[in-house]
Formats: structure tokens, C-alpha cells, sequence
């Protein structure tokens, strides 16, 4: 199938991991504009031109190929040499209601059951959930916090990716830090007019960078402000879960990304930790 062009809404980054041939990959995810979900792979999100790093919020055209390794219906490959940004993402104004309505109309469930009853009829493999509630976050320290040396020399493979720079960016890029801990939420939702507790991983990218901004900041501290933005700041918010799915094991889903417009009321934040990614 011959390459296209899309616009789509950023909102996903994955946490970079180690990749044989791109040095790092993310897995990004979208939405277009006839709402349908896209899921681009792999991205090595750091190592492109710095112009067409593309932000959460944030609408790009792009040209894409439909993934010939992966049939879920929503993979796609990328020509990163062919992206072209907005200059802002939607603003957060007025409640998120450019936000609200970028995203309104998309796939979305209040049950996890009836999400995956729908993949398993439909091959869909992206879509929103809206808890009923958080009941707690995970945080569970990997079994090796360092890379092993195959995952090292995979990352030190980015200095081989010379054509896809700018002139002077390869030194700018630090080495890739690899996340100590793992997150999960525990977390309720309606089924059947009943509650039922899941669980499921997080591997959204904001959330190792508000890791690390909470270690920079607070040190051996690190856990209670992570901790208040996580659990305390997102219950405060009309929070939804961006599940995606595993391509070996369709039916294991992710949280790759949170979604937390404001309720009806304007809610206190806790800072600005997340920072930019």
C-alpha cells in the first residue's frame, strides 16, 4: 500500500526503549481527524530532527505506511523525514474545551470487560477507558535497574544514525536512563452496575519524566510528590486511561497514556512536574 499523508493529534509517547536497529524506539499514538485511532512504529523519538519532534497535544501531518508486521488495523510505520508540525499544541483554555472536543467521538469505555469484548470481535487494539476510580498506584523496582550489555550496545547505536540529526544535535542527546521502578494502577470500574478491580501497567512516557523531574527535584524523596501527582492530583481530575495493546498478546493491555481535563470545577494542581516530553 502506497504511503499517505495524515494529520493527526499526538497523544502518546511510550518510554524509549532499546532497539537493535534505531538504537531507541517509542510507540506513539494518535488520533486523526475522522477520530479514528492511529499507533506509529516504531519512532526513535529522540534521535530526529529536533523540528519535527512532535508534542502531546500537539497536531502534525505526517506520512505514514500501513505496518506490514503488525495487522492490528491501527499500526503504521513512519517516513520521519516527512513530518511537519503546528507551532502549538491545542491550549488547555476554557476547561480543555478545544481539547475536550479534538478527542470527543473517539472509541471510549467505562468498562474494561466490554474494551476487551470489543477487541476480541473487532481486532481494536487502541482505545480510551474512563475509570470509575483509582485505588492505588503500583511502584514495584525492576529485577536489573541497569541496562544489560546488549541493551547498551543497542543504545550506543545511535551515534551509527547520523542522516536522521541536524547538524551538531548527536551530542546534545544524553544516554537514555532506564526506569528503576515499573507503575501499575489498581483501579475500579463499573460492570454490570457493580464495581470490578483491574489492574494494568503504565508505560507512558510523561510518567517517567515525572519520575525523574520528582528525583531531580526532592532527591531520596522522590515517592511522596510522585505519589500526590499520580494518585491524588489525576482522582481530582475527569481522568481517562489511553489503553493500548500488546502486539504478541492482544489480549495483555497497557496504560500508555492519561488523559486529565479538569472536572466541571477548576481543580489546584500540584505543580507542573510532568515537564515536557
Amino acid at each position: 500500500m502506497a504511503a499517505k499523508w495524515e494529520k493527526l493529534l499526538i497523544l502518546c509517547k511510550t518510554y524509549p526503549s532499546p532497539s537493535g536497529k534505531y538504537a531507541e524506539t517509542s510507540c506513539v499514538a494518535a488520533i486523526n481527524e475522522q477520530k479514528q485511532f492511529v499507533r506509529l512504529y516504531p519512532i526513535p523519538f529522540r534521535l530526529i530532527r529536533k523540528q519535527d519532534q512532535f508534542k502531546k497535544w500537539q497536531w502534525a501531518r505526517i506520512q505514514i505506511n500501513k505496518a506490514k508486521k503488525d495487522h492490528r488495523p491501527e499500526s503504521h510505520t513512519v517516513n520521519v523525514d516527512a513530518i511537519s508540525c503546528d507551532p502549538e499544541a491545542i491550549s488547555t483554555k476554557n476547561n480543555w474545551k478545544d481539547r475536550r472536543a479534538a478527542i470527543e467521538g473517539a472509541c471510549q469505555f467505562t468498562s474494561f470487560d466490554d474494551l476487551e469484548e470489543f477487541r476480541a470481535k473487532h481486532n481494536t487494539s487502541l482505545a480510551f477507558l474512563k475509570p470509575r476510580r483509582i485505588i492505588e498506584l503500583l511502584i514495584i523496582p525492576v529485577q536489573n535497574p541497569n541496562w544489560t550489555d546488549l541493551e547498551l550496545n543497542k543504545l550506543l547505536r545511535r551515534k551509527d544514525q547520523s542522516d536522521l540529526f541536524d547538524s551538531g544535535d548527536e551530542t546534545e542527546i544524553k544516554l537514555l536512563r532506564k526506569l528503576p521502578y515499573d507503575f501499575y494502577y489498581r483501579y475500579i470500574c463499573d460492570v454490570n452496575g457493580e464495581e470490578k478491580e483491574y489492574k494494568h501497567k503504565i508505560v507512558d512516557w510523561e510518567v517517567g519524566a515525572l519520575y525523574w523531574n520528582c528525583v531531580q527535584k526532592h532527591k531520596e524523596h522522590w515517592e511522596k510528590p510522585f505519589r500526590d501527582q499520580m494518585v491524588t492530583f489525576m482522582s481530582s481530575r475527569d481522568l481517562i486511561f489511553f489503553m493500548g495493546n500488546m502486539h504478541q498478546y492482544q489480549w495483555q493491555w497497557l496504560i500508555i497514556s492519561l488523559i486529565y481535563p479538569p472536572k466541571d470545577l477548576p481543580i489546584p494542581t500540584t505543580g507542573d512536574l510532568f515537564g515536557s516530553f
